[in-house]
């Protein structure tokens, strides 16, 4: 599976946007997609995970209600809708997929594939 994560940019705090991680290769089917992301000299942080499949969405509690995970099947893509950002948001955004037990979704090594980041700045 090859991931394209995309939707980057500068926002204005308490604004929106909307990322998007396109797969590739074969169908997310099966298979829990997360998104992590990574500020400038701090470690990854896990941001949200979804199982393709439905049932459990899980999320990181400092985006908890601003943030949704939501999947378009059709286009084997998943988004990350971002509301209300903060500018501790900003960070580089990476999406990942793998197959976790549902205690292991928020660890970097659950997943085995990823794609590039998106850089999100939130900023006036």
């Amino acid at each position: 599976v090859q991931l394209q994560a995309s939707g980057g940019g500068l926002v204005q705090p308490g604004g929106s946007l909307r990322l998007s991680c396109a797969a590739s290769g074969a169908t997310l089917s099966g298979y829990t997609v997360a998104w992590f992301r990574q500020a400038v000299g701090k470690e990854r942080e896990f941001v949200g995970a979804s199982r393709w499949s439905g049932g459990t969405t899980t999320y990181a509690d400092s985006v908890k209600g601003r943030f949704t995970i939501s999947k378009d099947r059709a286009k084997n893509t998943v988004y990350l809708q971002m509301n209300s950002v903060r500018p501790e948001d900003t960070a580089v955004y990476s999406c990942a997929s793998g197959r976790p037990i549902l205690s292991s979704m928020a660890y970097t090594t659950s997943y085995y594939y990823w794609g590039q980041g998106t850089l999100v700045t939130v900023s006036s």
